[in-house]
């Protein structure tokens, strides 16, 4: 069976360590990524975990640079299975609500909504205005799934990893993959 292909989008919204963990999460599951990181994202990697673009591209199977309107996934004949953006700014959420498509990050989300594919957006911003709620109800209506990073506390985590580790669990079961591992609720 061959290797499910994602696509990670990584922007300037804080939160870098999501995107990162999920590309950890994922090459561990044996799945192959795309990465699309605007400047912001990475600059944003750079400033909260210390990673220049370099070190951000190696931990992807392919990455793709932002202007690469050309690149295999901003076309539907490309399959891929799902597409996360995380974190999700606010900018990019509003291009993708308009289907305004003029990087590849919003184009290959595009791509995944007219093909009907799983699109998450860990959208990071708080509060939200009107305009952000909009352009979420939007991207609902498409078919996309906006999943803010929050994390769970009734399995008592003790560390910012495990907070955010869990919340990558999540996503991965979202997408589709079976061997995603969240914490799960049993009661009290």
């Amino acid at each position: 069976m061959d290797a499910p292909r994602i696509i990670v989008g990584i922007t300037g919204a804080s939160g870098a360590l999501y995107g990162v963990k999920l590309l950890e999460r994922l090459k561990a599951l044996g799945a192959h990524t795309h990465l699309v990181a605007t400047a912001a994202g990475v600059l944003n990697v750079h400033h909260e975990l210390g990673l220049d673009r370099r070190a951000l591209e190696a931990m992807a199977s392919e990455a793709h640079a932002v202007g690469d309107v050309g690149a295999c996934i901003a076309s539907g004949s490309h399959r891929t299975a799902a597409m996360v953006i995380a974190p999700c700014s606010m900018k990019s959420l509003a291009a993708i609500a308009h289907g305004f498509g003029d990087n590849l990050l919003t184009r290959a989300a595009d791509v995944t909504l007219k093909e009907r594919r799983r699109l998450v957006l860990m959208v990071r911003e708080t509060p939200f205005n009107l305009a952000h709620l909009r352009n979420m109800t939007a991207v609902t209506e498409m078919g996309g799934v906006i999943f803010p990073p929050l994390p769970a506390f009734y399995h008592r985590p003790q560390t910012i990893d495990e907070l955010v580790g869990d919340t990558v669990e999540r996503v991965i079961e979202l997408i589709g993959l079976d061997a995603a591992n969240p914490r799960r609720w049993a009661g009290l």
